[in-house]
C-alpha cells in the first residue's frame, strides 16, 4: 500500500498501525483501504486532534447513512481496531462499541437480472457498436460484456485479465487480481472459449502478444479502463431499452448477480441439491464465505416458479396428495 494514501493529522499512527497488521502475514489491503476512507474523512473535517473522540465517530457513521447496512459494518471495524491500537497511547481515545455499526440507510433497489433475451440483445448491441476511431471497439465491449455474464467476474477482474490468464486448451482463465488479492480458476464453456478467440484472433495482430498485455484494450493498445467500460455499458442498455425495471437499474456488476441467479434456476431444473452446490458456486465467484453467495441470489419470477415446483413434487411424494392452490 502507498504510504501517501494516510494524510491526516492521524497519518503516521495510520501507518504503523497497517504495518504492525501485516506483520501476521494476513493480507490487509482491503481493511487498509477502508481505514484510508476514515483517514479522508478526517480530512475532509479537518481533524486535528491527536485521539478519535465519540463525536467524530459519530459524525462519520453519519456520513455512511447513505449506504447500505453491509457497507456500513464492512467500513467500521477496522476503525474500531485502530481506535483499540490508538488508545493504548492516547487512553482518552474512544473506542466504538462492537456490533453498533449501522446508521438508518437509504433504502437500497434490488440489482437489476438480465433475463437470457436481454443478455444476447446486449451482446448483439454491442457488436454494431462504431467501430470508429478504434476498429476493435465492437469486439472488445461484446466479449466483455458477455464474459461477464457467462462466468460471474467482477467488472475489475475482467478488465485486469491478460492475454497469458486465457488457457484456450483447458478452457479455463486465471483470475490474478480477484478482490483482497484473492486469486483463482476459472473453467470456461466451450461458446466462452470460442467467443475468446475470435476476440484473440482479431485483437493479437495490431496490439502486442505478450502474455502480460492487457486482455481488453482501449485506442493504443492500452489497458481498457473501468470508466469507459461503465459509459459504454450505460449506451448499449438504453439502446436496448433494458436500463431499468421495478428492481433497479442495470450495472456491469448486475451481470455478476444475473450469473448467479441462472446458475441457482439451472440447477432447480436439472433436478439437482442445490445447497450441496452453493459451495462450488461460492468458489467459483471468489467468495470466501457463503453468506456474500447469498447476496447474489435473488426471488426471481423463475426461481420462485422452479421453487414452488419442486415443493409441490416433495409434498406429493411424502403424502400422496397433489397441493392445489385456491
Amino acid at each position: 500500500m502507498n504510504d501517501q494514501i494516510f494524510r491526516s493529522c492521524l497519518a503516521g499512527q495510520m501507518r504503523r498501525f497497517v504495518e504492525l497488521r501485516k506483520f501476521t502475514g494476513k493480507d490487509y489491503d482491503g481493511q487498509a483501504l477502508n481505514l484510508s476512507r476514515f483517514d479522508r474523512f478526517l480530512t475532509r473535517q479537518r481533524w486535528a486532534g491527536r485521539w478519535i473522540s465519540q463525536d467524530i465517530i459519530q459524525r462519520y457513521r453519519l456520513s455512511l447513512a447513505s449506504f447500505c447496512p453491509a457497507t456500513q459494518r464492512c467500513r467500521m471495524p477496522v476503525v474500531r481496531q485502530f481506535c483499540i491500537h490508538l488508545s493504548a497511547f492516547e487512553p482518552r481515545c474512544y473506542i466504538p462499541v462492537k456490533g453498533e455499526w449501522t446508521m438508518h440507510a437509504v433504502p437500497q433497489r434490488l440489482p437489476f437480472i438480465f433475463t437470457k433475451a436481454q443478455a444476447g440483445a446486449l451482446a448483439a448491441e454491442a457488436g454494431r457498436l462504431s467501430a470508429l476511431p478504434f476498429a476493435l471497439r465492437p469486439h472488445v465491449f461484446q466479449t466483455l460484456f458477455g464474459l461477464l455474464y457467462t462466468t460471474g467476474l467482477r467488472i475489475s477482474e475482467a478488465l485486469s485479465l491478460n492475454v497469458g490468464d486465457v488457457d484456450l486448451q483447458r478452457r479455463r482463465l486465471f483470475v490474478l487480481k480477484g478482490k483482497f488479492g484473492k486469486q483463482r480458476w476459472l473453467p470456461l464453456s466451450g461458446s466462452t472459449c470460442a467467443r475468446l478467440q475470435a476476440y484473440l484472433h482479431r485483437r493479437l495482430p495490431g496490439c502486442s502478444e505478450g502474455a502480460d498485455s492487457p486482455l481488453f484494450v482501449s485506442l493504443g493498445g492500452k489497458r481498457l479502463s473501468k470508466g469507459s467500460a461503465e459509459g459504454n455499458f450505460r449506451c448499449l442498455v438504453r439502446a436496448c431499452g433494458i436500463g431499468q425495471d421495478a428492481r433497479g437499474h442495470a450495472t456491469p456488476h448486475s451481470l455478476r448477480h444475473s450469473f448467479a441467479c441462472h446458475c441457482l434456476l439451472a440447477w432447480y431444473r436439472q433436478g439437482v441439491d442445490v445447497n450441496a452446490r452453493l459451495p462450488v458456486l461460492a468458489t467459483y465467484m471468489g467468495h470466501a464465505d457463503m453468506r456474500y453467495t447469498y447476496r447474489y441470489l435473488h426471488a426471481t419470477p423463475e426461481l420462485l416458479g422452479e421453487a414452488d415446483r419442486r415443493f409441490r413434487a416433495h409434498y406429493q411424494q411424502i403424502t400422496n396428495t397433489e397441493v392445489t392452490y385456491e
